[in-house]
């Protein structure tokens, strides 16, 4: 009794790791999951060596960080490693969004695997802006300006929620103090969102890229899949080397190498690019209110997919309508990060208007419209199957 109970977590992590029953016909697409779990890990691990030589306060923050990268050892390529990380995150994680919305993977009964990704997307968002703003320079400053001031549109309570958020009247020592708290401790609450995701997954089983039931056909993924999933993080280990060695400051904004100056504001204020697709939307719209208003529809949209579809067969092989849809969909969401990346002009905040609505378009009118019409089609085309087969037989 004393031995099995020892082997409780081994056994726990033996089903669901080693022994986890696995489609047999799974693809590389696949491998986002898990190597978003990965690059998690590596964030924390990182990130609580760079909390051991940073200094949380207005007048040092800045200071802290030309100190590690100067005078610690390898203390350049923890930050840069920290830094790039998150971008790879957000990579693997859209990816694996993508390729979710693909394959129809959130479709029910599997609709609180898709919903907990989507609350784990706008934590993310949340704990790589308040990351961002650590750093303490001119982009970081007027960033997190720009950024926590929307919480005014909020009726009734909407200033006093930005009042705590700054800790006062201003942007100033508590607001760096309150973000270094909260960018410590949401990472971990992260990791357990990720176990809770794990395991909605686990109890019916990961779909395939046939997107039919393919229960009767697996094998265990630690024996097979674990080699094909080493094989995507070897690649995007590559990829993370050469941005931490070779492009370091790629993908950074070269403003946020100045310290934070309360009296110059930055000629054009932009936030991360895995953040200018959210950006563009809420600069296309005029009126900071229906803004905000725009991109809580986003989100309640996308938690809203699962229930918006219902399509019998996951695979869009089987659908060329949706498949064909989803490319410009994925069109519109790169072409809504170019855009967020742009000086605001007429042309950019046309740009970003009509891709917006084509946006919304898909999430609300295309895609549960779509999927209604192949469902519809495919009952029609499984009733006279059925109709045939019994004439046949009688």
């Amino acid at each position: 009794m004393r031995i099995n109970h020892k082997l409780g977590p081994l056994k726990v992590l033996n089903q669901h790791l080693i022994a986890y029953p696995t489609p047999t016909n799974l693809s590389y697409m696949y491998n986002w999951g898990s190597l978003a779990g990965i690059v998690l890990g590596s964030q924390i691990v990182t990130g609580i060596l760079l909390a051991m030589h940073y200094v949380g306060h207005v007048d040092h923050a800045f200071q802290s960080v030309q100190h590690l990268m100067t005078d610690v050892p390898s203390g350049m390529i923890l930050r840069y490693a920290h830094a790039n990380g998150a971008s790879l995150f957000f990579t693997v994680v859209y990816m694996h969004i993508f390729r979710g919305i693909y394959y129809s993977s959130g479709n029910q009964p599997r609709e609180m695997v898709w919903i907990t990704g989507v609350v784990i997307l706008l934590l993310m968002i949340i704990t790589a802006f308040i990351g961002y703003v650590l750093p303490w320079g001119q982009m970081s400053f007027w960033g997190a300006t720009v950024i926590t001031s929307l919480a005014t549109v909020i009726p009734v309570v909407g200033k006093s929620v930005v009042h705590w958020l700054w800790g006062g009247f201003s942007i100033d020592h508590p607001t760096l103090n309150r973000f270094y708290s909260f960018h410590y401790t949401l990472p971990f609450v992260l990791a357990g969102l990720s176990i809770f995701h794990i395991a909605a997954l686990h109890q019916y089983g990961s779909t395939n890229p046939l997107g039919v039931n393919t229960q009767t056909s697996t094998i265990p993924f630690g024996t097979y899949f674990a080699t094909k999933d080493a094989l995507g993080l070897f690649y995007l280990l590559l990829a993370f080397s050469i941005l931490v060695f070779f492009y370091p400051e790629w993908l950074g904004h070269p403003d946020n190498l100045i310290p934070a100056n309360p009296y110059a504001t930055p000629q054009h204020i932009v936030p991360e690019w895995y953040f200018l697709w959210v950006y563009a939307i809420l600069r296309s719209i005029p009126n900071k209110a229906m803004g905000v208003v725009a991109i809580a529809l986003t989100f309640a949209s996308l938690i809203g997919l699962p229930f918006l579809s219902s399509v019998h067969i996951g695979s869009p092989k089987f659908r060329v309508i949706s498949e064909r849809l989803f490319w410009v969909f994925v069109a519109d969401v790169f072409l809504l990060t170019w855009v967020g990346a742009q000086e605001i002009m007429p042309a950019t905040v046309l740009l970003g208007q009509v891709c917006t609505v084509v946006l919304f378009i898909y999430l609300l009118g295309v895609y549960p419209f779509v999927s209604w019409l192949e469902s519809t089609l495919y009952l029609q085309g499984v009733r006279k199957n059925t109709h045939l087969s019994t004439a046949r037989s009688a």
